[in-house]
């Protein structure tokens, strides 16, 4: 049995778990040796002069270190590669990668286990040159690069509740960006305009942290059931031209897990679109840098736990798992974005042990 992990982050806890055994990557098999002196088995074919037996190739496995990482999947092939790996645990809820391609910002735990030890790191992209860029006793997670790489807007409880922060790229000149009076969670960073989640619903503003405008409005927004949010809309993620943006919505609360699906809008609000309506728990959707594509997580179907990566085109068709069939029961993944060629899909790995 799995448990879910409560990944978006409006719930402001998070737990995670499952059970289950790894499965040990098969033994690649050991070619015959080829030898003049060997002869067909009677009555079998000799084989045609010049040919060779096929080369066994290795099975494809998950490389494995630390409990938690930063991985990449090739679209393609199918391999995984280990980028960076930690036993600290990483925020499950938010990777990204810079403008140009070569450097990831994330938030993990640091020193301890308590909120306030959430801090944010930069590496890159090939893992190498890991910094710590904040360094005090609040709650900092939820980091997105600005469009030229040059600053990071983040989620900080420095106060009565989570506002918006920027600072240096390099962790220079925190300041705050936006308060709205309550949480303000889920935030990113396209174009001029900073998307955001406040009282259950998606918000825009500017770059500088001015005219803030609702954009959307879902029916019984802030309702609680039985799941770990209420009715709402989370997780909002901009196109790279910051003129659409996918989020989730959480539909049904009466669920195990919670009922959600995806949904597309034009960040003036206008032309609403539902791309799901399975109603699994999933969310985290992330754009490909052509427009044409979303990644994004499903945690649960009902109440098996699943943490799969799926794939589902902008106009809600070819929706499809994407998580490799050699991925091991134990391995969890979370926040999936694209390269920046679209060849690859990078997410943080979490080995349940």
């Amino acid at each position: 049995m799995k448990y879910l992990i409560p990944f978006f982050l409006f719930a402001l806890l998070a737990s995670a778990g499952c059970t289950g055994s790894q499965t040990p990557a098969s033994t690649p098999g050991t070619q015959p040796p080829v030898s003049g002196a060997q002869q067909p088995a009677s009555g079998t074919p000799s084989p045609v002069s010049g040919t060779q037996p096929p080369v066994p190739q290795p099975a494809q496995s998950v490389p494995h270190e630390g409990k938690w990482g930063i991985y990449s999947l090739d679209l393609a092939t199918q391999d995984v590669e280990l980028i960076y790996s930690t036993d600290e645990e990483i925020q499950a809820s938010a990777l990204r990668l810079n403008s140009a391609g070569d450097k990831f910002v994330f938030a993990k735990k640091t020193g301890g286990n308590a909120d306030e030890n959430l801090e944010i790191f930069t590496v890159n992209a090939d893992g190498s040159g890991l910094q710590r860029i904040t360094t005090n006793s609040y709650w900092d997670l939820y980091p997105a690069w600005s469009p030229d790489g040059t600053e990071i807007v983040f989620l900080s409880f420095r106060g009565s509740d989570l506002d918006l922060y920027v600072m240096g790229a390099d962790g220079s000149s925190p300041g705050l960006l936006y308060d709205s009076g309550t949480h303000d969670a889920d935030v990113d960073w396209a174009g001029n305009r900073i998307v955001f989640t406040s009282d259950f619903k998606i918000w825009v503003i500017n770059a500088d942290g001015t005219s803030p405008i609702q954009i959307t409005n879902p029916e019984n927004a802030g309702t609680w059931g039985t799941a770990n949010l209420p009715i709402g809309d989370y997780d909002p993620r901009l196109n790279a031209d910051g003129t659409k943006i996918v989020f989730e919505r959480l539909e049904n609360p009466n669920t195990a897990h919670g009922s959600y699906n995806l949904f597309v809008i034009n960040s003036d609000g206008s032309g609403e679109t539902r791309l799901t309506e399975n109603g699994y728990a999933q969310g985290l959707a992330s754009w490909s840098h052509s427009g044409n594509e979303l990644a994004y997580v499903v945690a649960a179907i009902g109440e098996e736990g699943k943490y799969h990566i799926y794939e589902i085109n902008a106009d809600g068709t070819g929706n499809q798992d994407i998580s490799p069939a050699y991925f091991p029961p134990g391995f969890l993944s979370h926040s999936p974005i694209f390269s920046k060629d679209d060849s690859k899909v990078y997410f943080i790995g979490q080995w349940w042990e």
